[in-house]
C-alpha cells in the first residue's frame, strides 16, 4: 500500500524493487506537482536518508507500506522566509561579536567568527535569490539596493582584509554591514507577500 498524504493511491508496493523507483514513479505521475516531501514512513516507521540516494538502497520486498507526506511548496516557502528572518538577526548579532573581539585584539577567534558570518550570509543570500527565482514577480527596489550595499560593502571588507587592518574592518561591520543586514528584514517580508500572492500555498 502506498499512501500519498493519507490518500491511497492505485499504486502497489510489490511492483516495485526499491524505494528510490517509487518515488520517481510518483514523480512521473504528478502526484508532486507544486509540493514538497516532509516525511516518509516505510511500515510506518520515519525514514530519512544518511545518505545520497540511499532509497536505491532500500530493498522494498520487507515493505508493507508507503506513506509520504507532502506540503504546498508555497507553504514551506513561508516557513522558510520565516526562518530566514532569524537569519538575518544572527548575522546582525554575528557582526557585532566579530567587531567586540576584533576590538579587544583577540583576532584570532574574530577571523573564525568572521569567516563564519560570511558563511551564513552567502547561503542567506543564495537562498533569498532561489525564493525570488521562484516565487517573486516584482524587482522589488528595496531588494536591489539591498543587494547593491552587500556587493560594495564586501568589496570594501575584502580589501580591508587584505590590508589586515581588524579596527577599521570592526568599523565597517558595526557601522556599516549591521545597518545594512537590517535592511534585509524589509526584504523578506516583502519576499514573503509575494510567496503568499503566488498562491502556491
Amino acid at each position: 500500500m502506498i499512501l500519498i498524504d493519507g490518500q491511497n493511491s492505485e499504486l502497489n508496493v510489490a511492483n516495485f524493487q526499491n524505494l528510490d523507483q517509487i518515488f520517481i514513479k510518483i514523480s512521473e505521475d504528478g502526484l508532486l506537482n507544486d509540493r514538497v516531501v516532509t516525511d516518509v514512513l516505510l511500515n510506518s516507521e520515519p525514514f530519512s536518508e544518511i545518505y545520497p540516494h540511499q532509497s536505491e538502497d532500500i530493498d522494498i520486498s520487507e515493505v508493507r507500506t508507503v506513506e509520504i507526506r507532502t506540503l504546498p511548496v508555497g507553504e514551506v516557502a513561508v516557513e522558510i522566509t520565516r526562518e530566514l528572518y532569524k537569519v538575518v538577526t544572527l548575522m546582525g548579532e554575528g557582526a557585532s561579536r566579530v567587531a567586540e573581539l576584533f576590538r579587544q585584539a583577540d583576532d584570532a577567534e574574530a577571523l573564525e567568527t568572521y569567516q563564519d558570518l560570511l558563511d551564513v550570509t552567502r547561503d542567506f543570500i543564495g537562498m533569498v535569490s532561489t525564493l525570488r527565482g521562484e516565487f517573486s514577480l516584482k524587482d522589488h527596489k528595496e531588494f536591489l539596493e539591498a543587494s547593491d550595499t552587500f556587493s560594495t560593502l564586501f568589496t570594501e571588507m575584502s580589501e580591508v582584509m587584505a590590508n589586515e587592518d581588524w579596527i577599521l574592518l570592526a568599523d565597517l561591520l558595526e557601522y556599516e554591514f549591521m545597518p545594512a543586514v537590517n535592511r534585509w528584514k524589509k526584504v523578506v517580508a516583502l519576499l514573503r507577500e509575494d510567496v503568499r500572492a503566488s498562491g502556491r500555498e
